[in-house]
């Protein structure tokens, strides 16, 4: 494959990139030209927040194209466009052929919740200390376990005895991380729901992969009253989830909720007030997990 890189101003992103892919590009790549510099600027978006822009003040567009005579042909007509001012090109050069595969799982290694708790990709062998293995492959569905409101999430759960009397219910399920861990951990009534269709298919995928029954599916599965719910999404979903949530405990049921940063804790607790109360029971990097039993 050849790469072919461009710089382009902000304004031009969006119809360099779709016309690179009406040009025959296998994918196009859109960096930052000025990251690791002085000039570097970060774009993040969060909920309640102003969205961020659209772009960086001057991007790198990296086009894949299967070979070098493709290349030169698209970058010869895209430059012949009137539009086309203000796009420079950078260089064209040969991708060296490499194992893609290997070099992508390279990126993920065995996780360790607790000294005796792992979560293992498929391609790796679990730690000589690890007593419970979670075999979880990165997939279509958030959940991992390397994002600190997953890894607190995870400690809460192996802090504890998960009794197999035990309803629990994990809302917003992803990949089914934190229900699987409930089962593996000793929980044998879970239901995992998510209202995304692929996060759905991933638990069930995910949870069969571990040998763990778990009743999975859109929200609507969520039915009665759970002695625990996980709850690991954001702050402003969470307060609109609230009375939802609330209704699905017993009495002295635990809710555990994450995805909170530091600032919103105080919000978060005034909000579930009316059912129970919430503290802070770990933090890491700046967000924390809270937990509540409701009386």
């Amino acid at each position: 494959m050849v790469e072919l890189a461009l710089i382009c101003p902000q304004d031009r992103v969006e119809w360099v990139s779709d016309a690179l892919m009406e040009l025959d590009a296998l994918s196009v790549a859109v960096e930052d030209a000025d990251a690791d510099t002085e000039d570097e600027q970060a774009l993040f978006g969060e909920p309640g927040l102003p969205p961020p822009r659209a772009g960086w003040q001057r991007s790198i567009l990296r086009a894949l194209y299967a070979n070098q005579p493709s290349a030169l042909e698209a970058v010869t007509v895209l430059l012949a466009q009137p539009v086309a001012e203000g796009l420079h090109v950078q260089g064209l050069h040969v991708v060296d052929e490499q194992d893609w595969v290997r070099i992508t799982q390279a990126q993920f290694a065995p996780v360790p919740i607790t000294g005796e708790f792992w979560i293992v990709p498929s391609w790796h062998d679990a730690p000589a200390q690890a007593r419970t293995v979670m075999r979880l492959d990165p997939g279509l569905a958030f959940g991992t376990g390397t994002h600190p409101t997953t890894r607190m999430c995870l400690r809460w759960l192996a802090s504890r005895a998960q009794g197999a009397e035990e309803r629990v219910l994990d809302y917003g399920c992803g990949s089914g991380i934190l229900a699987i861990a409930a089962g593996l951990l000793g929980a044998r009534h879970i239901d995992a729901v998510d209202i995304d269709p692929a996060a759905v298919a991933a638990t069930g995928h995910n949870a069969e992969v571990n040998r763990v029954t778990i009743n999975v599916g859109l929200p609507e599965l969520a039915q009665g009253e759970y002695q625990l719910v996980l709850a690991n999404i954001l702050a402003t979903p969470l307060k609109l989830l609230a009375p939802l949530l609330c209704e699905h405990l017993s009495a002295g049921a635990n809710l555990v909720l994450a995805g909170l940063l530091e600032r919103q804790v105080d919000e978060i607790a005034s909000v579930y007030a009316p059912w129970l109360e919430l503290r802070v029971v770990d933090r890491e990097d700046g967000w924390v997990l809270m937990n509540g039993r409701r009386p």
